[in-house]
């Protein structure tokens, strides 16, 4: 790997980190870049994941503070998260990416919608809060199988879905999105690694970098009033919608 590709790669990996922290979405940005280098579709799908995946200790660290308030919530949400990443990796092994990618442009533009509306959604949802949590625990078993065979956007449609059960600081919803992201992309990297389907040298590179991103946007963000963290979210999600709907159809 020349120092050009070692460089791009870091880069990337840290920027993926640090938008993963805040809102998820990171690997619209490391899987072009390892396809841009010549990386097969699926082995830089796999590579990104492992890539970001220990990247993601970082941003639990970060939030580290707001773990003992999300605890219960762990507990209720991580059974069907496993289950889940389980599902969607092995259907990465036996489904193209060009197949499923078709759906992310209006995956993450749903969730975005939904994130955007909240507030407004908020009341109903919070009236039945029973409902809601089931709904939202439920809701995590297709977003677990999204978030192991592509993943992009996957934090988005967790923080939507969070925001059903009626949660409302944002910093909480972050850190459990964090948690639960990781251990998807743990089931899921552990998985491409047993089948082989990971560029290793090029998963360290995105792995050095994300790390430092990872915790950077994990502290900076909790200094940020959480209106404009919200406001930043929707912006990230409605980027990335735009950019996949220009790789799908433009």
């Amino acid at each position: 790997m020349s120092l050009l590709e070692l460089l791009t790669l870091s880069a990337a990996g840290c920027t993926a980190g640090a938008i993963n922290a805040i809102a998820g979405g990171g690997t619209l940005l490391t899987f072009p870049v390892l396809l841009m280098l010549g990386t097969p579709p699926v082995l830089a799908n796999a590579t990104s994941t492992v890539g970001l995946v220990i990247g993601t200790a970082g941003s639990i660290l970060g939030f580290r503070g707001r773990l003992k308030a999300i605890r219960t919530k762990l507990l209720q949400f991580i059974p069907i998260c496993l289950i889940g990443a389980a599902i969607g990796s092995w259907l990465l092994t036996q489904t193209s990416d060009d197949q499923f990618s078709k759906l992310i442009p209006f995956l993450v533009l749903f969730a975005t919608v939904l994130f955007f509306l909240q507030g407004f959604l908020r009341k109903s949802a919070t009236e039945s809060k029973s409902k809601a949590l089931w709904f939202s625990i439920a809701l995590q078993l297709p977003v677990a199988i999204y978030g192991a065979f592509f993943g992009a956007g996957i934090g988005i449609l967790m923080l939507a879905s969070f925001g059903f059960m009626g949660m409302t600081d944002i910093h909480e919803m972050n850190a459990l999105k964090n948690v639960l992201g990781s251990l998807i992309n743990v089931i899921a990297a552990v998985w491409f690694i047993a089948v082989g389907m990971v560029n290793w040298p090029q998963a360290l590179a995105l792995t050095a970098g994300a790390l430092i991103g990872y915790y950077l946007g994990a502290h900076f963000s909790q200094r940020i009033s959480p209106q404009r963290v919200r406001h930043m979210i929707t912006a990230i999600g409605l980027v990335i919608s735009a950019l996949m709907f220009w790789k799908q159809f433009g």
